[in-house]
């Protein structure tokens, strides 16, 4: 039975995520870098550790949320030794996307330490973090995720097992695929049109009204069309996960030449320090 939960990362989603796993029964440690988010989470109810592997020591799971694969193997490191001092039996969910060879590397070191490792990819923004109404795309044994599922059902509204370890890495490069290329495609459309003498707004009722409508280009295309580029899911993040998209093309031999163009339009916004702005803001790369 889970009941000592350490959850590290305490971030744009990792906050909204640590603050609804409070309203279950489970003893919550959180760690970050930030003190002031620390402090916020332990008004609401948590436990304040002092490193990442104290939030990690003793706990029945561990929840990461951390978009860096190097600073995830640095945290959870003592004296240089990966996942040292975890208790074994421990289950540590991965919630960043990284690189494949990353996540099979640590599951692998899980493994050997006798840790439970589910590789689980979070799909959503800020906004359905709040709500937990996150997708979870979970890689790893079956049984194990079973145990996890009621307490990931606090912060994700869909928990969907897509097989082992790294299968819901390379489900979540699908994922930032389409949905990176959904968007660009969107802002030029948007651009066209405006070139074309049409209103965003024009634009966006006849795309709603078509066979092309989807909640996510609606949402985006409304603020895109108001111009607010506030934060949803940072630039940044989904240009770094186009580029573990496009090494996995490139290992496997897959030609993309969508997401070549994709990319080269994130990279662009990136150089024009857009990368803390919501990915939406690719628009204005289009528009100078």
């Amino acid at each position: 039975m889970i009941k000592e939960v350490g959850f590290i990362g305490l971030g744009t989603v990792g906050k909204f995520m640590a603050i609804n796993l409070l309203k279950g029964n489970y003893n919550l440690t959180v760690f970050d870098d930030d003190p002031e988010v620390v402090t916020l989470l332990v008004e609401k109810g948590a436990k304040a550790a002092n490193s990442a592997i104290e939030a990690a020591q003793g706990k029945d799971l561990v929840m990461a949320v951390l978009p860096d694969e190097q600073g995830l193997r640095e945290a959870l490191s003592t004296n240089g030794q990966l996942f040292a001092g975890i208790t074994p039996g421990t289950i540590l969910c991965d919630f960043g996307t990284h690189a494949l060879d990353v996540t099979k590397d640590m599951a692998q070191e899980a493994a050997r330490r006798k840790l439970l490792f589910l590789d689980a990819p979070l799909w959503g923004t800020k906004e359905h973090a709040a709500h937990g109404l996150l997708t979870i795309l979970v890689g790893g044994d079956n049984s194990v995720m079973s145990r996890c599922r009621e307490i990931l059902s606090l912060v994700g509204l869909n928990i969907l097992h897509v097989g082992d370890v790294g299968d819901a890495t390379k489900m979540k490069f699908v994922v930032t695929l389409v949905q990176a290329q959904l968007i660009e495609a969107l802002s030029e459309g948007l651009v066209l049109g405006d070139h074309l003498g049409f209103t965003n707004d024009q634009i966006l009722d006849v795309l709603d009204a078509g066979g092309v409508a989807s909640p996510l280009l609606h949402k985006k295309g409304r603020s895109m069309a108001r111009g607010d580029f506030t934060r949803n899911l940072a630039l940044k993040y989904v240009y770094e996960g186009l580029r573990k998209v496009k090494h996995a093309a490139d290992i496997t031999g897959t030609r993309l030449p969508g997401l070549d163009a994709t990319l080269g339009v994130y990279s662009e916004a990136v150089e024009d320090g857009r990368g803390e702005e919501d990915f939406s803001a690719i628009i204005k790369v289009l528009r100078k």
